[in-house]
């Protein structure tokens, strides 16, 4: 005798394992306690499967459903919340030690949009030649892009160098 195939979802008729159930029938009337062939046969009588809905209860509970349309539904439930579910992105911000106030300003406007669209933002602040001999310049700009976003965004990561490149990261709040 062959095995059936592992199936994935609810189990029904025949797969329920437990002798007694909870049966529950079409119209959500609760029957009661009853044995699992009974309560099989029952739902065959009303062309329906007995579907185990609440399988670590005790008994477990099952209904009489069709289980095609059953996990049809299942699925379409699972697919509506996947696309209501927001990735969260990191965007990068490059800015440079000495950057002019206008230029800041446009940088800063993105980082805001950047936050109030979910997304977290890694600001990069790369030092070029002789800057790099005045790390204090950076620190301090990346501290003033931290008091400006306070009310927004909160630091994930604060201000660290790597090589020639300071980065911290801000995250919603």
């Amino acid at each position: 005798m062959m095995t059936p195939p592992v199936k994935s979802g609810p189990r029904f008729n025949t797969m329920i394992t437990s002798d007694k159930v909870r049966v529950i029938d079409e119209n959500g009337e609760n029957i009661g306690v009853m044995y699992t062939r009974e309560a099989i046969a029952q739902a065959a009588e009303v062309g329906l499967d007995l579907v185990e809905v609440s399988p670590n209860a005790d008994p477990p509970v099952c209904k009489f459903l069709d289980v095609g349309k059953f996990r049809y539904e299942a699925q379409k439930k699972a697919n509506a919340a996947r696309k209501s579910q927001k990735t969260q992105e990191i965007k990068e911000i490059k800015m440079r030690p000495n950057i002019d106030d206008h230029d800041y300003d446009v940088k800063m406007r993105n980082v805001l949009r950047f936050i109030d669209d979910g997304d977290k933002v890694k600001i990069t602040l790369r030092f070029r030649g002789r800057e790099l001999s005045h790390q204090q310049l950076g620190m301090n700009l990346l501290k003033r892009v931290q008091e400006d976003v306070a009310e927004v965004a909160k630091v994930e990561a604060f201000p660290r160098m790597e090589g020639r490149q300071m980065l911290m990261v801000l995250a919603p709040k």
